[in-house]
């Protein structure tokens, strides 16, 4: 199989996982409307009997204060209908500029971390801050902090962080990791972002 007909099959398994991820979001955000609408009623009939009690009490007390149901009260009763969800093992992350405009998404699976770059801004690998910062400061020293796990035996090389960066000439295509904890993706997700908005910014100028 071609190198081009390997990239079309793997899109097409992205757009596949992308309309999943999207039915899977309209499933929760109509879930998280009939979890709304019942803490809307929470609210109604509790504050309706509070006003209630209020209004049979007053001659015996000359201030009334207004109350509201508690978030204890709220929480409770909304736990009731709430859907339960179950753990997912993957994800779909757009990056951002702070204007709104898509940098990259990154797709998270239980094996890998796979960062896609807005093909539309072609991202040049030898557009600063990519090598001396997210390439030499971020990946390349978790791969090394690994290694030296390995080296004393405290990591099996299995579990090590690895990456490879894959190009089409000098443009980054996709940007592969593996063996990424939820600590490491936070960091990878911050400096992935800082990095493809600076070079952006740089292409723009």
């Amino acid at each position: 199989m071609s190198q081009d007909a390997e990239k079309i099959k793997a899109l097409v398994n992205f757009k596949r996982k992308l309309e999943k991820k999207i039915e899977e979001l309209e499933s929760e955000l109509k879930e998280a409307q009939a979890t709304l609408e019942t803490v809307n009623s929470i609210l109604l009939e509790k504050g309706f009997k509070r006003v209630e009690m209020a209004k049979e009490t007053q001659r015996a007390e000359p201030v009334i204060k207004e109350t509201v149901p508690s978030m204890d009260e709220i929480i409770a009763e909304t736990e009731k209908h709430m859907p339960q969800q179950s753990a997912e093992t993957e994800s779909v992350i757009p990056l951002r500029t702070i204007n709104d405009e898509l940098l990259a998404i990154i797709y998270v699976n239980k094996d890998s971390v796979h960062v896609l770059p807005d093909e539309s801004k072609h991202f040049d690998v030898n557009t600063p801050p990519f090598s001396p910062f997210l390439l030499e400061r971020v990946l390349v020293k978790m791969q090394e902090k690994d290694n030296e796990l390995v080296r004393m035996g405290q990591l099996t090389p299995d579990k090590m962080f690895s990456f490879n960066i894959i190009r089409e000439g000098d443009l980054i295509r996709e940007i592969v990791i593996k063996n990424v904890d939820a600590d490491r993706l936070r960091e990878l997700k911050s400096s992935i972002r800082w990095t493809l908005e600076k070079m952006y910014e740089k292409m723009k100028s």
